[in-house]
């Protein structure tokens, strides 16, 4: 480092006085030039990658996490995991009881929403017990007792839906022959 500056002191005239060949200039702005397009053509490829890679995993955790953690139905058994011919057993009363609950949301409760309301908490509670049915299920899996009181659920289930629905038409059926008769009587 001494050396370096000890040849500039001493050979500062020749540096002062000298100036640099022809076309230097251009020369220099274009290597500048040369250098900023080259940073310019710096490709993000391989930042949308890393980015990729961090969202795949992060995606994944979080599936592995719900699936081994916090699944709703981890800790259930369903009757079609039992044998095939549990499977077409339920496979007919979830057809049935879906089928019937739809007929009964669809009736018009008259503008009382508070039986409706009611209704519904009702199916809840025997959807809820049925889940706890299955969580004894799959605490003992051949336990016949289990697999005989879910199938009595859904009968049970399906015969208070009947009812419901058989009372339902026929309140409103007495709706519509009052208003048949209301209307008789204005003629």
């Amino acid at each position: 480092m001494k050396n370096i500056e000890d040849i500039i002191r001493n050979n500062r005239s020749f540096f002062e006085d000298a100036e640099p060949d022809t076309g230097h200039f251009e020369r220099f702005s274009n290597k500048l030039e040369m250098r900023a397009k080259a940073k310019k053509k710096v490709s993000i490829a391989p930042y949308l990658l890393r980015a990729a890679v961090v969202t795949i995993l992060v995606t994944l955790s979080s599936l592995w996490t719900w699936d081994h953690f916090l699944s709703p139905g981890r800790n259930r058994m369903s009757l079609s995991e039992v044998s095939s011919e549990y499977r077409e057993v339920e496979r007919y009363y979830v057809q049935q009881t879906s089928f019937m609950e739809n007929e009964i949301m669809g009736i018009d409760f008259e503008n009382n929403e508070e039986q409706k309301t009611m209704l519904k908490e009702e199916l809840r509670n025997m959807d809820a017990t049925y889940k706890e049915l299955q969580k004894e299920l799959k605490a003992n899996p051949n336990d016949e007792r289990v697999i005989n009181a879910m199938i009595e659920h859904y009968q049970t289930k399906l015969d208070v839906m009947s009812y419901i629905l058989d009372q339902l038409k026929e309140m409103k059926n007495e709706t519509q022959n009052k208003n048949n008769s209301h209307e008789k009587v204005n003629i």
